[in-house]
Protein backbone atom coordinates (compact mmCIF):
# COMPACT_ATOMS: atom_id res chain seq x y z
CA UNK A 1 0.00 0.00 0.00
CA UNK A 2 1.09 3.56 -1.03
CA UNK A 3 0.64 5.65 2.55
CA UNK A 4 1.26 9.56 2.19
CA UNK A 5 1.64 11.50 5.46
CA UNK A 6 2.32 14.86 6.36
CA UNK A 7 5.10 16.11 8.54
CA UNK A 8 3.60 19.00 10.69
CA UNK A 9 0.99 18.07 13.25
CA UNK A 10 1.35 14.18 12.31
CA UNK A 11 4.72 13.26 12.48
CA UNK A 12 6.07 16.41 14.47
CA UNK A 13 4.17 18.91 16.75
CA UNK A 14 2.67 21.61 14.46
CA UNK A 15 5.29 24.12 15.24
CA UNK A 16 5.37 25.66 11.45
CA UNK A 17 8.04 26.60 9.89
CA UNK A 18 10.05 25.62 12.68
CA UNK A 19 10.40 21.39 13.63
CA UNK A 20 8.45 20.76 16.43
CA UNK A 21 8.45 17.22 19.10
CA UNK A 22 8.33 13.98 17.45
CA UNK A 23 4.83 12.79 18.10
CA UNK A 24 5.04 9.79 20.47
CA UNK A 25 5.43 6.59 18.15
CA UNK A 26 4.99 8.26 14.91
CA UNK A 27 8.07 7.08 13.25
CA UNK A 28 8.86 3.97 14.79
CA UNK A 29 5.22 3.40 13.61
CA UNK A 30 6.07 4.40 9.88
CA UNK A 31 9.25 1.93 9.87
CA UNK A 32 7.26 -0.99 11.04
CA UNK A 33 4.47 -0.16 8.31
CA UNK A 34 8.04 0.21 5.64
CA UNK A 35 9.19 -2.93 7.22
CA UNK A 36 5.87 -5.05 6.25
CA UNK A 37 5.59 -3.80 2.65
CA UNK A 38 3.77 -0.26 2.61
CA UNK A 39 5.79 2.40 0.46
CA UNK A 40 5.44 5.89 2.72
CA UNK A 41 5.65 8.87 0.72
CA UNK A 42 5.99 12.24 2.54
CA UNK A 43 3.32 14.96 2.00
CA UNK A 44 3.56 18.44 2.86
CA UNK A 45 3.16 21.91 2.06
CA UNK A 46 6.70 22.43 3.04
CA UNK A 47 9.04 23.60 0.20
CA UNK A 48 12.88 24.22 -0.30
CA UNK A 49 14.90 24.12 2.91
CA UNK A 50 11.71 23.82 5.26
CA UNK A 51 11.23 20.53 3.17
CA UNK A 52 14.46 19.14 3.15
CA UNK A 53 14.58 19.93 6.77
CA UNK A 54 12.08 17.82 7.81
CA UNK A 55 13.75 14.96 5.14
CA UNK A 56 16.98 15.08 7.29
CA UNK A 57 14.51 15.03 10.59
CA UNK A 58 12.99 12.01 9.83
CA UNK A 59 16.47 10.15 8.40
CA UNK A 60 18.45 11.04 11.46
CA UNK A 61 15.84 8.94 13.07
CA UNK A 62 16.36 5.81 10.86
CA UNK A 63 12.54 6.87 8.23
CA UNK A 64 13.86 7.20 4.74
CA UNK A 65 10.55 8.23 2.47
CA UNK A 66 10.23 6.09 -0.66
CA UNK A 67 8.66 9.43 -2.25
CA UNK A 68 8.92 13.70 -1.21
CA UNK A 69 5.48 15.22 -2.21
CA UNK A 70 6.00 13.05 -4.93
CA UNK A 71 4.57 9.37 -6.86
CA UNK A 72 7.82 8.08 -7.47
CA UNK A 73 11.50 7.80 -5.94
CA UNK A 74 12.71 9.57 -9.33
CA UNK A 75 10.57 12.50 -9.30
CA UNK A 76 12.10 15.91 -7.41
CA UNK A 77 9.79 19.00 -6.27
CA UNK A 78 12.52 20.99 -7.82
CA UNK A 79 11.58 19.82 -11.61
CA UNK A 80 10.06 22.41 -13.93
CA UNK A 81 6.76 20.83 -14.99
CA UNK A 82 6.31 19.21 -11.51
CA UNK A 83 2.92 18.42 -10.38
CA UNK A 84 2.27 18.25 -6.37
CA UNK A 85 -0.95 15.80 -6.47
CA UNK A 86 0.18 12.49 -5.75
CA UNK A 87 -1.74 9.23 -5.80
CA UNK A 88 -1.90 7.31 -2.62
CA UNK A 89 -4.01 4.09 -1.08
CA UNK A 90 -3.98 5.87 2.25
CA UNK A 91 -3.40 9.59 3.56
CA UNK A 92 -2.33 10.52 6.99
CA UNK A 93 -2.66 13.95 8.02
CA UNK A 94 -3.80 15.69 11.36
CA UNK A 95 -6.28 18.09 9.50
CA UNK A 96 -8.53 14.26 8.62
CA UNK A 97 -12.01 15.21 9.86
CA UNK A 98 -11.56 13.66 13.57
CA UNK A 99 -8.32 15.01 13.49
CA UNK A 100 -5.32 12.38 14.21
CA UNK A 101 -5.66 8.91 15.76
CA UNK A 102 -3.47 7.83 18.02
CA UNK A 103 -0.61 6.37 15.94
CA UNK A 104 -1.16 2.61 17.63
CA UNK A 105 -4.84 3.29 16.45
CA UNK A 106 -3.46 4.05 12.72
CA UNK A 107 -1.04 1.31 12.99
CA UNK A 108 -3.94 -1.24 13.36
CA UNK A 109 -6.22 0.44 11.05
CA UNK A 110 -3.58 0.35 8.43
CA UNK A 111 -2.72 -3.90 9.33
CA UNK A 112 -6.04 -4.89 9.45
CA UNK A 113 -7.57 -2.06 6.35
CA UNK A 114 -10.20 -1.44 8.32
CA UNK A 115 -11.86 2.45 8.54
CA UNK A 116 -12.34 4.07 11.47
CA UNK A 117 -15.85 2.50 11.75
CA UNK A 118 -14.73 -1.05 11.68
CA UNK A 119 -11.64 -0.22 14.31
CA UNK A 120 -14.51 0.94 16.87
CA UNK A 121 -16.54 -1.71 16.20
CA UNK A 122 -13.79 -4.20 16.86
CA UNK A 123 -12.44 -2.13 20.09
CA UNK A 124 -16.59 -2.60 20.92
CA UNK A 125 -16.70 -5.87 20.82
CA UNK A 126 -13.40 -6.84 22.60
CA UNK A 127 -14.72 -4.72 25.42
CA UNK A 128 -18.00 -6.71 25.37
CA UNK A 129 -15.90 -9.87 25.88
CA UNK A 130 -14.21 -8.31 28.51
CA UNK A 131 -17.12 -7.13 30.49
CA UNK A 132 -18.28 -10.40 29.81
CA UNK A 133 -15.46 -12.66 31.01
CA UNK A 134 -15.05 -10.32 34.17
CA UNK A 135 -19.06 -11.05 34.92
CA UNK A 136 -18.62 -14.85 34.54
CA UNK A 137 -15.62 -14.76 36.89
CA UNK A 138 -17.10 -12.68 39.05
CA UNK A 139 -20.25 -14.58 39.41
CA UNK A 140 -18.70 -17.71 39.40
CA UNK A 141 -16.89 -16.34 42.79
CA UNK A 142 -20.56 -16.60 45.02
Amino acid sequence: MVIAVDFDGTIVEHKYPRIGKEIPFAISTLKRLQEEGHRITLWTVREGDLLWQAVDFCRERGLEFYAVNANFSDEYPDEPGYCRKIKADLFIDDRNLGGLPDWGIIYDMVKHRWTFEQYIQYRLEERRKSLSSLWTRLMGKR
